[in-house]
């Protein structure tokens, strides 16, 4: 494979989701069908603890994230565990069908699960949705301008003086010159290609 970042180019916005007890980052969101009620599609890692809520859980909730959105809740939500800190303490939301949703985000879709898809390293989830609304209209968040923008977005410290390389995905961070060729995160389980290097604690 000579360069897979061209996946970047692939048109998809960038959410919190949500469900009891917990939530995450998440940007491979589709709609699959139309109607009333038409079915969203969500992929979560399953390494990732809100997989496990998921699976627990028959209702999620999908917030839309704006440009403006406040960087804070990107932190929150893409570089901490529910298993470690409340990711809601700190974050303003709304409680709609039993899910909450993020004040601070265009609008949200919260979804009945009605069926779930495994890989090897994701699980697709498959929702009805079952309510809707926009907060405002305004430019959605995508993924690429997520990458574009994302030491303004991401906020993490690393030891001055050390050679940080961080997880785009959960936010652990390992010091050293180099990563080894093998290197898996031990937070979340992605290889050494999901990490970005940062010099001397900046």
């Amino acid at each position: 494979m000579k360069n897979k970042k061209i996946t970047r180019k692939i048109s998809q916005g960038m959410y919190v989701l949500t469900t009891k007890n917990g939530g995450c980052i998440v940007d491979a969101v589709s709609q699959i069908s139309a109607g009333d009620h038409p079915l969203i599609s969500v992929s979560v890692m399953k390494n990732n603890y809100t997989n496990q809520l998921l699976k627990e859980n028959d209702k999620f909730a999908l917030s839309v994230l704006g440009k403006d959105v406040n960087a804070e809740i990107i932190t929150t939500f893409g570089m901490n565990s529910m298993r470690d800190i409340n990711k809601f303490e700190k974050v303003e939301t709304e409680e709609v069908e039993g899910v909450k949703v993020i004040n601070d985000s265009l609008g949200y879709m919260v979804c009945e699960k009605i069926d779930s898809i495994e890989n090897e390293t994701h699980t697709l989830f498959i929702g009805k949705l079952i309510e809707a609304d926009l907060f405002e209209d305004k430019e959605a968040m995508n993924y690429g301008y997520y990458q574009e923008n994302k030491n303004d977005l991401i906020k993490v410290t690393t030891e001055k003086g050390k050679t940080a390389w961080i997880c785009t995905i959960c936010g652990y961070i390992y010091y050293g010159e180099e990563l080894p060729d093998d290197f898996k995160c031990p937070k979340c389980g992605v290889d050494k290609n999901l990490f970005e290097k940062k010099e001397s604690g900046v």
